[in-house]
């Protein structure tokens, strides 16, 4: 038996000798690998493990200086790397440090540096085994402060940004001043950040366009408008009475009185936007100016006069119509705007024609005047021929005067402006509390005869004034004598103060025809009858307070010897007269009429050293 075959008879103990080694190679290989990592760690003691990069830089082996050295060169971004804007002809330069950014080749070399150094064993074992077998690529730590970049940016902005100005147009006295619009400019610093940002998270040197966001005005620029206001403005502008047979105007108005008048507006196209600027009168002012001139230029319209013809008994034309016009101002605006725009300096006003309520060819039956409805007479012997000639001149006015139905009829309006022009003499009137040479004086003579008149015809009177004391002239009858019973339907009238007023209450027009005699004055009232008849009463002259005792006083105009008697006595009374008017036998209305006459005294004047003169009391 070979050696063999006593290994192989004894198995057993052959499995027990494997066993006793396998603890002690496991032992072994155990302590080469502590010697192997005891080795690697020392020998990278204060270096950089293997596999371990930077981007692209190996620093393996590397200590921290030399780690950080060998970043500095490889990572010159910070200083040396250049962020370049441009726009147009500008340019700005910026290193990635003036814009906030900085790579930190010290950090990152200690990061590296502390790579499998950092934890438990076993982690940085497998760290470091990682790093050996895969690398380890470690970012390069930078520091980027954004408000450095934004604020180079504004710095930009200011020298770029400005905002968008339109074009405009204004008036300066009659000088025409334009300003040209400009370009709205805005930089995108947002949007220039994020290119920045991109930039320098690559560290790579960049040159950007700037950009600018540009907003255009609406109007850049104003030619045609400008060469129209100065057109306007360029002359006068005449405004004309259209009318060859008119004496007013014209009217002119300078360029610097014209400037404040026009209006720039901005035009808008159909979908609301502003196009242009537009010239054009300024209607609230030029209204106030047209209204100024409005009153001057306006005619009234007046109805024909007429005279009843009492044997035909048709209307006879007296006094032909006026057509009566008033200034247009909103045409006549209108039409000076439109002018001027076509360049004309001189244009005419435009005016309203007014028709009068009745023409020259209305007939009688027409107007509803077919008859003699009511005719007054009044008496003023020893009238004075100044008093007479006014009486005529008062009582012309109202010579085939129409008044319509239901209109209320102001003589102060019929009778117009009383002064020496318009054909008045001075006669005495009576004012305030004396009686004095005046304009005018007699007119009341045709006021009370009118009065008389719509008081017997029947028509309402709203307004009457009696006079301040009794006067001979109202109470006189054709023969000449004094009737009291006339007392108290007097009427004065003082324009426009004071006024007389009735209605005319009836469904037909009235005619008014006044006739002037020797000492007598006739009103005659045409219409249509309508069954009126009246009915009165008077108190005649009550509670009769005698006049005060005459006053003499000196007036040095008058010669020594010389009297004259200026203002003459009436007794005081009161008068009550009612009225009642019929209508087919059916009353109508009723009214009555107050009037209380002052006691009047009578005055004397004398020329200084004349005799004779009675005292206070005496007879």
């Amino acid at each position: 038996m070979n050696k063999r075959d006593k290994r192989l008879r004894n198995p057993i103990k052959t499995g027990k000798a494997i066993i006793r080694a396998v603890p002690l190679a496991l032992l072994a290989f155990l302590a080469a690998i502590i010697l192997g990592l005891v080795w690697f760690n020392l020998a990278y003691a204060d270096r950089i493990y293997p596999g371990v990069y930077v981007q692209d830089i190996n620093l393996t082996g590397m200590t921290y200086n030399e780690a950080r050295e060998k970043l500095s060169e490889a990572l010159p971004y910070t200083y040396d790397g250049l962020i370049q804007i441009s726009y147009g002809d500008r340019t700005w330069e910026a290193r990635p440090i003036d814009l906030g950014f900085l790579v930190d080749p010290s950090t990152v070399a200690q990061q590296a540096l502390s790579v499998g150094r950092e934890g438990w064993f076993l982690p940085n074992l497998i760290e470091k085994s990682q790093s050996w077998f895969k690398g380890k690529s470690l970012s390069p730590l930078v520091y980027y402060d954004e408000r450095l970049a934004l604020t180079f940016l504004q710095s930009i902005a200011k020298e770029i940004d400005q905002p968008v100005k339109e074009a405009s147009l204004r008036l300066e006295n009659a000088t025409v001043i334009v300003e040209n619009g400009q370009v709205g400019r805005e930089v995108d610093i947002k949007g220039m950040l994020s290119l920045i940002e991109i930039a320098l998270s690559y560290m790579q040197s960049a040159d950007f366009p700037l950009v600018v966001i540009e907003t255009p005005p609406d109007l850049l620029e104003i030619g045609t408008e400008a060469e129209l206001a100065r057109q306007i403005l360029s002359e006068p502008l005449v405004l004309t009475d259209p009318e060859p047979e008119s004496d007013q105007g014209p009217w002119t108005i300078s360029p610097e009185d014209l400037a404040p008048m026009l209006r720039i507006t901005r035009a808008k196209n159909v979908a609301g936007q502003d196009l242009s600027y537009q010239i054009s009168l300024n209607d609230a002012m030029f209204q106030v100016y047209l209204e100024s001139l409005a009153p001057g230029l306006a005619i009234q319209p007046v109805n024909p006069r007429f005279i009843f013809n009492d044997e035909t008994g048709v209307l006879d034309l007296k006094e032909p119509a006026v057509i009566g016009r008033s200034l247009n101002i909103a045409a006549s605006i209108d039409q000076i705007d439109e002018q001027l725009q076509n360049g004309a300096h001189e244009i005419a006003l435009q005016f309203e024609r007014l028709e009068p309520a009745v023409t020259d060819d209305s007939t009688g039956e027409d107007l509803g005047i077919t008859e003699l409805v009511h005719q007054e007479t009044s008496y003023f012997y020893g009238s004075d021929s100044a008093r007479i000639q006014n009486i005529r001149t008062a009582a012309s006015q109202f010579l085939g005067l129409l008044i319509p139905p239901g209109a209320t009829f102001s003589m102060a309006d019929a009778l117009g402006n009383i002064s020496l022009e318009n054909g008045y003499a001075e006669a005495l009137i009576i004012y305030g509390d004396q009686t004095i040479q005046g304009v005018g004086g007699g007119v009341c003579q045709v006021s009370t005869t009118l009065f008389r008149a719509a008081f017997f015809a029947g028509y309402p009177i709203v307004e009457r004034h009696a006079h301040a004391y009794r006067v001979s002239y109202y109470e006189q009858r054709s023969n000449g004598s004094r009737d009291p019973n006339l007392a108290g339907l007097d009427a004065t009238v003082y324009v426009p103060i004071v006024d007389f007023k009735f209605v005319n209450d009836s469904e037909n027009w009235l005619l008014m025809e006044t006739y002037l005699g020797s000492y007598s004055l006739t009103w005659k009232f045409y219409s249509t009858s309508d069954g009126r008849s009246v009915s009165w009463e008077t108190t005649g002259p009550t509670d009769i307070v005698p006049a005060p005792e005459p006053l003499y006083r000196e007036n040095p105009e008058l010669d020594k010897g010389e009297k004259k008697q200026v203002d003459y006595a009436a007794d005081g009374a009161t008068i009550y007269v009612t009225r009642t008017v019929y209508q087919n036998d059916q009353v109508l209305f009723s009214d009555s009429f107050y009037t209380q006459f002052q006691p009047w005294q009578a005055v004397f004047e004398y020329g200084p050293g004349t005799e004779d003169i009675p005292k206070p009391g005496e007879d």
